[in-house]
């Protein structure tokens, strides 16, 4: 294993994840970026970076596994950001009522938003121990906030944000045992104009809804400014404090 620093962007395909993957480019953020995505780059102008190496892994085992070998060749990670996630698709939208409740749906929306991030910690577990210092972080919800659900609804997409909460106050606990240069960060990007956000940005006031590249940048720059501290912060894009 070398010694060269390097940044992964996980679910570098999405709107987020893109953009951050182009900030990590363009303000070389580490020695090297690796990109991972379940779809492919399509060719984009951007594979011709010399500091970039894009893997595709689905969310089985087997796929994590073998692109987590690949980057142990590479040298420790010094940043993670993992921007994968899901919310609707073209047969499903998040729940506003009780009886729209759907099994599939739940399975679909937690197999995504809860169950990828921990099992790439999981593989990436051999990597973590070794490194002084690496600082991961997770997209999550303020609607995952148990303490801030005054409307209710979207029942999926609220629970498997706090499960993965749970699931990274959990990790970051151990970390703290087994990994102590370890630091973990639970990140609001707030409403993000993507196609994630876009069938819901009607009623959101147009200064509250953000620029993907601009909270690129604020996870990003958050995410290295913040302190070793062996505990999982849950902060908003204005590195604000939200209650669990």
């Amino acid at each position: 294993m070398n010694n060269q620093s390097v940044s992964i962007v996980i679910g570098a395909s999405g709107g987020i994840g893109m953009a951050t993957l182009q900030y990590c480019l363009q303000h070389k953020v580490s020695d090297l970026v690796v990109a991972i995505s379940r779809e492919p780059q399509n060719g984009m102008a951007i594979d011709q970076e010399p500091a970039l190496t894009w893997l595709h892994a689905d969310a089985t085992e087997e796929k994590i596994k073998a692109a987590v070998n690949h980057i142990k060749n590479m040298g420790l990670p010094s940043e993670i950001f993992i921007c994968s996630g899901f919310l609707h698709d073209e047969k499903n939208t998040p729940e506003k009522r009780i009886e729209n409740f759907s099994p599939d749906l739940w399975a679909k929306t937690t197999e995504a938003n809860t169950l990828l991030p921990i099992l790439w910690l999981k593989h990436l577990m051999p990597l973590l121990v070794k490194t002084d210092a690496c600082k991961i972080s997770v997209l999550s919800a303020r609607v995952g906030s148990i303490d801030d659900n005054h409307l209710g609804g979207w029942y999926s997409y609220r629970a498997s944000k706090s499960a993965l909460n749970m699931l990274l106050k959990t990790a970051a606990i151990e970390f703290s045992r087994r990994a102590k240069g370890v630091k973990i960060i639970s990140f609001h990007p707030g409403t993000t104009d993507t196609g994630l956000s876009k069938p819901f940005q009607k009623n959101v006031p147009s200064d509250k809804l953000f620029d993907v590249n601009f909270v690129a940048q604020r996870l990003v720059d958050l995410t290295r400014e913040s302190k070793s501290d062996n505990m999982l912060s849950f902060i908003d894009w204005d590195n604000k404090p939200i209650k669990w």
